[in-house]
């Protein structure tokens, strides 16, 4: 299956996603750009105007701490919209999202940029603590998405 670049993608021999009858499984999300070898570490790395939203300072201080959970998280919640859109549907058609997180403390700002992608009802979720996450000690979030999208 021929997927955008744009679509969550795999980092090794792994589906980015699959149809089973009418659920759509995504597998893990990082915050990575495989065909650039890219990690998403801070604001600099994600479109000015989703640093905006999800409250860049332009405070060093306070952007150099915030910026890696905060554009992470933006970065991986819309790989997850993107490969949902490809498969056919919303976001709103994801109801369980399972978040590993390296540090749990970051759960209250990830939550604020969540509140984004799902501003009406909130997805079933389940949140776990890791002490780290492939391929790199930057990566502070992954997050897997199970939506109901029937056949039509």
């Amino acid at each position: 299956m021929s997927q955008p670049a744009t679509i969550a993608q795999p980092l090794a021999r792994y589906a980015a996603w699959r149809r089973a009858g009418d659920f759509i499984f995504l597998s893990g999300v990082i915050a990575v750009e495989p065909a650039q070898q890219k990690i998403v570490r801070g604001f600099a790395d994600i479109p000015d105007e989703a640093a905006e939203l999800i409250g860049r300072t332009g405070e060093f201080s306070s952007d150099y701490k915030d910026g890696p959970i905060l554009a992470q998280s933006w970065f991986v919640l819309d790989r997850i919209r993107l490969t949902i859109e490809a498969a056919g549907g919303q976001m709103s058609d994801v109801f369980k999202l399972v978040q590993y997180f390296k540090c749990l403390d970051d759960f209250p700002r990830y939550s604020r940029v969540r509140r984004l992608f799902f501003p009406g009802e909130p997805p079933a979720s389940t949140v776990v603590e890791v002490s780290g996450m492939l391929p790199s000690p930057d990566i502070v979030i992954e997050v897997e998405a199970t939506a109901y999208l029937p056949l039509r």
